[in-house]
């Protein structure tokens, strides 16, 4: 069974409820929100399942977040 269909919709985490404290340290921003999201490539957003997947000449993980936390 993939990873995806290992997580129903009702477990994802709601991007919208995820809340970062702006005054902390970029790596612990990055942390905190990993935490809280718990899979940052499948979460929702609403009533939207948002599954992430980067090509090779895309933008990294990283620059992702950092335009979220922003």
């Amino acid at each position: 069974m993939s990873q995806l269909t290992q997580t129903t919709t009702d477990e994802l985490v709601d991007i919208r409820e995820v809340a970062v404290d702006k005054d902390l340290p970029k790596e612990e921003r990055i942390a905190a929100f990993l935490h809280q999201i718990k899979n940052p490539y499948r979460f929702r957003c609403g009533d939207f399942v948002v599954n992430a997947a980067f090509s090779s000449n895309g933008v990294t993980l990283e620059e992702c977040l950092q335009g979220i936390l922003r």
